[in-house]
Order: C-alpha cells, then structure tokens, then sequence
C-alpha cells in the first residue's frame, strides 16, 4: 500500500477514538507519511482531497455509530478510487457498521483498505475502575498501532459483511430514533443541576451537534434532539450534569476536554 499523504476525519465522544488515531497518526508518521487531523463535526464532506487516502475514526453507539457521523460518511464526494479506510472504537460488540459502510463507500468510487474495531473503556451504563480501564487502553493503542503498520504494508482488509450487517445498522438506526424521541429526551437529557453549574459553557463548547444553548437564565439549555455522546456529561467541570443512564451517574473520560476541542 502506497500511502503518502492521509486525511483523517474522526469523532470522538469521551476520548477513546481520539487516543486511537492520535496512536495512528504517530505511527503513520512514524514512517513518513503526512497525516492531517480534522474533527467530522466541524469538516465539510464535500471539500474532501481526493488525491490523499481517506481515514474515518467515530464511536459506535446503538450498534452502529451517531447518525451525524453516518451523515458525513454519507454526504462524502464521488471519487474515481481514492483509497479509504476505518477505525471504530467499542465496548463490546456492533455489528451494524463495518459490512454497511463499506457498500455506501464502495458505491461512490472509493477503495476499501482497511477496517478495524478496537475495544477500549466502555463510557456508558456501568463504568469500570481506573486500572482496568487503563489496561484496556493499553490494549487498544497497541492494536491501534499494528492496525496502521498492517495499512501502511498492505496487509489490512476491509472485508465484505453478511446480510445481517445491514440487518443490524436498520436496526441500531431505529434504536437511534427512539432515543431521539421528545418523550426520551426529557426522561433521559443530562440536564445541568442549577446549584452546580457555574455558566462556563463547557458543555455548549463541546457538543457536536449544537444541541445545548445558553437559555433565558443563562444556564445551558436542551434543544431536544441530543445523540447521547456523553460529552456534556463527562467533561463538565463541575459534575453538574448528572449522567441518569449510567449506574450511580458516573462517567468516564479519556482524555481532557480541549483536546477534543483542537
């Protein structure tokens, strides 16, 4: 695999996909080839450089991943064979992504290279201790790492999914619109607790969707259609959006906030 110049388009929720493609791009660079960053939330799919290899790093969330992540993958300019790879990061299992994007971007003229899905600290529902997440990272930047070393010597693979990847992303796309429901907004929002919060507007600065406003009071406020990355939640420096999906309202975050923010 000639790899000469990548760009990299990521999301990261609470800081795990950051760690791994930081780890991809050291190691890429490592070798001589020229990787730009660029946060999908902030990046129009459209003014993509065809003429450098494509690298795709997100979450999985409900199965799949965010349906502003899909958007982008979605939205991404046809191309006569510009190369393309992905990395997700996970908990446990997904299912719903690998067989599914590569048909989207194989119909629009780009090479699958590369897919990779790399386990590291789960974020939501029950946080485990500091030690066996830090194990876990450990693993997972090591993996990180061998997966980019496997793109740069040709020996990665995106393979082809059976029938029950699509199955699946319809599936988790139906998970993600019940969630996304008014009625689960306001039984599940991270609302800030009033008493906590001292207005830094944190939270505002880091969601990815533009969800969260500073409201009538000066406190943040919900606009109801959150996607559940758990930003707000886990960076806010007061812990005053409690986390009511998760047990006892703990949180985990890999790295800190500004990082996800450069």
């Amino acid at each position: 695999m000639d790899l000469k110049a990548i760009d990299f388009y990521y999301f990261s929720g609470t800081g795990n996909t950051l760690l791994v493609v930081k780890k991809m791009q050291e190691t890429f660079k490592k070798n001589g080839i020229d990787v730009k960053m660029h946060r999908i939330e902030n990046s129009d799919p459209e003014k993509v450089n065809l003429n450098n290899t494509i690298g795709l790093g997100f979450p999985v969330a409900e199965l799949s991943t965010y349906e502003f992540v899909w958007e982008f993958i979605k939205s991404l300019p046809q191309s006569e064979g510009t190369e393309i790879f992905m990395v997700d990061t996970l908990g446990g299992f997904s299912g719903g992504i690998v067989g599914h994007m590569r048909e989207i971007v194989k119909k629009k003229g780009y090479v699958p290279i590369g897919a990779k899905e790399i386990i590291m600290p789960v974020n939501i529902f029950y946080i485990p201790d500091k030690e066996i997440n830090r194990i876990k990272i450990k693993k997972g930047l090591i993996k990180a790492e061998e997966y980019a070393n496997n793109l740069m010597n040709g020996q990665a693979e995106w393979k082809k999914i059976p029938v029950i990847s699509d199955a699946l992303y319809y599936t988790s796309l139906l998970g993600l619109k019940i969630t996304e429901t008014r009625l689960n907004q306001k039984l599940l929002y991270l609302s800030p607790d009033k008493a906590k919060c001292n207005k830094c507007g944190t939270c505002i600065k880091l969601c990815p969707i533009d969800n969260i406003k500073i409201g009538k009071d000066e406190y943040p406020e919900n606009l109801m259609h959150c996607q559940y990355c758990l930003r707000c939640a886990s960076f806010c420096p007061k812990e005053a959006i409690p986390c009511k999906i998760n047990y006892k309202w703990k949180t985990y975050r890999a790295v800190n906030a500004n990082e996800l923010l450069i």
